[in-house]
């Protein structure tokens, strides 16, 4: 990173902003809303909710989804002009697969 890598660090910063949406918590669309400002709850940290904890699966499929979702788009970047942007997909996808490799290697010799 040292490097400023920046098909590495653009792979990572999206990567972390899907982790981090993942762990977000669905919105309950059963449960009551407050119509009234009197009837909100009050206080600091009143309406904050836990956020998901993802396991390791759970991480590699988004990793993986990103990666794929960079494949994509880079197949259908078809046209000369856009050479440049559809290497730059396949590098960050690159990136990204890199990881899951060390993550598999390492998992794997722990057991």
């Amino acid at each position: 990173m040292r490097a400023r890598d920046r098909a590495a660090v653009s792979a990572l910063r999206a990567t972390l902003a899907a982790l981090d949406n993942a762990e977000a918590v669905p919105l309950d669309e059963t449960a009551p809303r407050a119509a009234a400002l009197e009837a909100s709850p009050v206080g600091a940290g009143a309406t904050e909710a836990a956020r998901r904890e993802l396991s390791e699966e759970e991480m590699v499929e988004v990793v993986r989804a990103e990666a794929a979702e960079r494949l994509e788009a880079a197949a259908h970047l078809t046209v000369p002009a856009h050479a440049d942007r559809a290497e730059r997909l396949r590098t960050e996808a690159a990136v990204l697969l890199r990881f899951l490799d060390g993550a598999t290697e390492g998992t794997a010799r722990s057991a």
